[in-house]
């Protein structure tokens, strides 16, 4: 499964951004997905992921209320909607892919995209 991040950028505190994340190869509809961010000089923290349905999502505490994670219904591709940003949110922005695991561990992913940066900024 490959994975390729987009959508980042420069946005001022209490904008919006919306983040894809599209997905190739064989059976990648089947996986559930998540979103991570890392800080300049802090470690990769989980923010969001969605199960293979789209059913059920899961969210950091820290951007509940802010982001929503979706899935398309062909299943390949997930968005993560950003709104009311904050200068704390910026981070690279990685999504990832597991079959099964912890939804909040990244150790359970097993692909990765490359990430896209977001920053929030006056």
């Amino acid at each position: 499964v490959q994975l390729q991040a987009s959508g980042g950028g420069l946005v001022q505190p209490g904008g919006s951004l919306r983040l894809s994340c599209a997905a190739s190869g064989r059976s990648s509809s089947n996986y559930s997905r998540g979103w991570f961010r890392q800080a300049p000089g802090k470690e990769r923290e989980f923010v969001a992921a969605i199960n293979w349905s789209g059913s059920n999502t899961y969210y950091a505490d820290s951007v509940k209320g802010r982001f929503t994670i979706s899935r398309d219904n062909a299943k390949t591709s997930v968005y993560l909607q950003m709104n009311s940003l904050k200068p704390e949110d910026t981070a690279v922005y990685y999504c990832a892919a597991q079959r099964i695991g912890t939804y909040y561990d990244m150790r359970s992913y097993t692909y990765w995209g490359q990430g896209t940066l977001v920053t929030v900024s006056s």
